[in-house]
């Protein structure tokens, strides 16, 4: 077991509800999300994949912080925020979007949730939203609350996960559908359950609605689930970079586009409807866009881990791009990777260079995601 005290710890930053539980159930790493701790190792990563992907997980992910807008305005106020079309977004329903700045840049790409008629939730990836939100409406002065709830979310992910959520909450947990939520109890903790999860494997995640129960909400589920197969563990890079699962910082930022990442479903630019940075990214579209998001195949011996840094990429010499994710699949039994390219190097099959370290290192540009890449593992209603 590991002990708190192994950890060099400050005050600056949060811990979740989870924190301890995870501490317990052996925790060995963790590195910062959103000003809060994540847990980042439980011993073996590719162990860790291996039980995503053959049995479940239990993951802490109260990093991904809520923000909160709450009003008469407020649906109005998230249709501004994002390019996505939100016109027909039920209560009890999740949304994937993609949040702009003026310059059309990404700031965040969260799952939205419609909480009540008046009240949405940014379930956020890693940037200040919250800021940005309450200063667009400093002068916007749309009539909505916005806050950071005492929410923190947690999700059980991988095969098995539909047996112990059916176990812990009975058969009403089946009606789920993916990408809608429903209010639940166990015993006194109020939590609001969702068919979504950061892993591109079947599964849940739990919005706990009361920090003071993240200690019980943790060691109920893991005892539950032991038995049919819970693991506690992390997200896991390997299962991402497989799904194309992106991440912010590491394969977006503010000064990527939408466009170049392929995320064009996500966004509406003939709608009425007007959004933070639509004129930018309809100058983008007219002109074209200069780089483009990719997947390779590195073809090296295993890489150890994933990237700590971005590799520059090389065509005949010339600096043509970076990746951005790279790690081994020992299920495909290749080193994968997302990659931003110039355009005119970002056709499939196009071979090209990566600076790993001072070795050059040959890459092809391939199809992705790089498995299931319509997502039927996550979607299905049974396994």
């Amino acid at each position: 077991m590991s002990k708190l005290n192994d950890f060099g710890f400050g005050t600056q930053i949060r811990k979740s509800p989870f924190f301890d539980a995870t501490v317990r159930w052996g925790a060995k790493d963790f590195s910062v999300y959103n000003h809060m701790y994540i847990p980042r190792d439980f011993g073996d990563p590719e162990q860790n994949f291996w039980n995503l992907i053959n049995e479940a997980i239990l993951c802490d992910v109260a990093v991904e912080r809520q923000v909160q807008v709450k009003g008469p305005d407020a649906s109005k106020f998230v249709q501004m925020m994002t390019p996505r079309d939100l016109s027909n977004m039920k209560v009890g329903q999740c949304k994937y979007v993609i949040l702009t700045n003026q310059f059309g840049g990404i700031l965040n790409d969260p799952v939205m949730l419609r909480v009540e008629e008046d009240c949405y939730w940014f379930s956020l990836a890693d940037s200040d939203i919250l800021f940005w939100a309450q200063g667009l409406n400093v002068n916007l002065k749309y009539d909505v609350e916005i806050t950071e709830p005492d929410v923190s979310p947690i999700q059980l992910q991988g095969p098995k996960s539909k047996d112990i959520m059916v176990k812990i909450f009975g058969n009403e947990i089946l009606e789920l559908k993916y990408y809608w939520f429903k209010k639940f109890k166990l015993g006194n903790i109020n939590l609001l359950i969702s068919r979504t999860g950061w892993s591109s494997e079947f599964g849940y995640e739990m919005f706990l609605l009361k920090t003071s129960d993240g200690d019980e909400l943790y060691e109920t589920l893991m005892q539950e689930g032991k038995e049919l197969g819970l693991h506690p563990g992390h997200t896991s890079t390997i299962r991402r970079i497989e799904g194309g699962m992106l991440s912010y910082h590491s394969d977006m930022d503010i000064n990527t586009n939408p466009l170049e990442l392929g995320l064009d479903k996500f966004i509406d630019l003939d709608g009425a409807f007007d959004f933070v940075g639509k004129d930018a990214l309809i100058e983008i579209k007219k002109s074209g866009i200069q780089r483009k998001q990719v997947g390779l195949i590195i073809e090296r011996e295993r890489l150890k881990g994933p990237n700590t840094k971005k590799w520059d990429i090389y065509k005949n010499q010339q600096y043509v791009g970076q990746v951005t994710s790279a790690v081994y699949s020992p299920r495909l039994e290749k080193n994968i990777a997302l990659a931003i390219v110039d355009i005119e190097y970002s056709d499939i099959d196009t071979s090209l260079k990566i600076k790993i370290d001072d070795e050059m290192v040959d890459a092809k540009i391939t199809k992705k995601p790089f498995f299931d890449p319509n997502k039927l593992i996550a979607k299905k209603s049974s396994i």
